[in-house]
């Protein structure tokens, strides 16, 4: 059999499923094959069992992005925010060796794939087509109740997580690639591109990294990783979480609709659910817009690298235009 890396979009996908399918002995499911309902660094999988009426979701980790400690270290702090009764995050289900990261192989893969099952939660996810501005209140007041835990939290031994800062974000060590290869870039927008990209990076060298700026937060915090259940907003997919500055948070949750005009009403709603909690600095709140940028750009970055994916073949080339005029705000604003 081909190579996983060699083998077309479709034969992956097929390869993904077998493995995900395979990975319900080692939890002692019976159940019909997983349904695939994103693709991104991971495959994801609804389980259902029809004959318990019992549901989860499976988690199939990209080969090579996280090791299995950076793994057991996602799990860590998401339990402890659950545990600790400050947010309503998912329940990693153990296997029948009583672990929570299963290791499942594939004749086409070169080593075994991580795999983590995950109890299902119920709620909706928001749309940027609703009325958010309530919604932006209380998903500041969670973040910031995150960002007091992460603060005080003891780590475990061995916690390893990515770091999101400018090198790894827009610079030298991209985690997801250069916003270089972009859909869509051209003489002019690469230009552009390059001078908003070598401002963010001068003013967050000024900002810096204190500790009150910066630490151990979701770095993914968009509306499809949330889960509204009455009057309870649930946090999923920690995936990416990692050592970032806390105001990136803010900026994620207005992943691919940075450009619509509600934007500066959801972040000062947003800024006023996060005082609730704790207090920001009306210097940091100015710098918001940056964080803004920053995020943007690496969006421009990932949906190059992830070129397979329907999320970046349904933004694409035009996500990169509705680029331009953010970036053209930004440098009038402060360039």
């Amino acid at each position: 059999m081909p190579a996983f890396d060699e083998l077309p979009h479709d034969e992956q996908l097929r390869c993904l499923a077998e493995l995900a399918t395979s990975a319900l002995a080692q939890y002692g499911i019976a159940a019909p094959d997983p349904v695939l309902i994103n693709l991104s660094e991971n495959a994801t999988y609804k389980v259902d069992d029809a004959g318990s009426g019992r549901r989860w979701a499976m988690r199939v980790h990209r080969d090579g992005y996280h090791s299995r400690a950076a793994i057991a270290s996602e799990l860590a702090w998401l339990q402890a925010l659950r545990n600790d009764g400050v947010v309503v995050t998912p329940v990693p289900v153990a296997g029948t060796d009583g672990e929570l990261i299963q290791s499942v192989a594939h004749p086409a893969m070169r080593r075994p794939r991580h795999v983590v099952l995950f109890e299902w939660e119920s709620g909706e996810e928001p749309s940027e087509k609703d009325h958010l501005t309530d919604k932006f209140r209380v998903l500041g007041e969670v973040t910031a109740r995150m960002h007091r835990h992460s603060l005080g939290w003891t780590r475990p031994d061995g916690f390893e997580r990515l770091t999101w800062d400018f090198d790894t974000s827009l610079g030298t060590a991209p985690h997801w690639g250069s916003w270089r290869d972009g859909m869509g870039l051209d003489t002019d927008k690469t230009a552009l591109f390059a001078e908003t990209v070598g401002l963010i990076g001068r003013r967050l060298e000024r900002f810096g990294k204190a500790p009150g700026r910066f630490g151990l937060i979701h770095c993914d915090m968009r509306l499809a990783n949330l889960l509204v259940d009455g009057d309870a907003v649930k946090v999923l997919d920690f995936d990416d979480s990692g050592f970032s500055w806390h105001l990136y948070d803010a900026a994620t949750a207005v992943s691919f609709f940075e450009h619509e005009p509600q934007v500066p009403e959801l972040m000062a709603a947003w800024v006023e659910g996060y005082r609730r909690v704790l207090d920001l600095p009306a210097e940091d709140e100015a710098e918001i817009p940056t964080f803004v940028m920053l995020r943007r750009m690496l969006l421009v970055a990932w949906i190059g690298s992830h070129s397979e994916t329907d999320l970046a073949q349904s933004m694409g080339v035009s996500y990169t235009a509705t680029t331009v005029p953010l970036c053209e705000d930004y440098l009038r604003t402060f360039g």
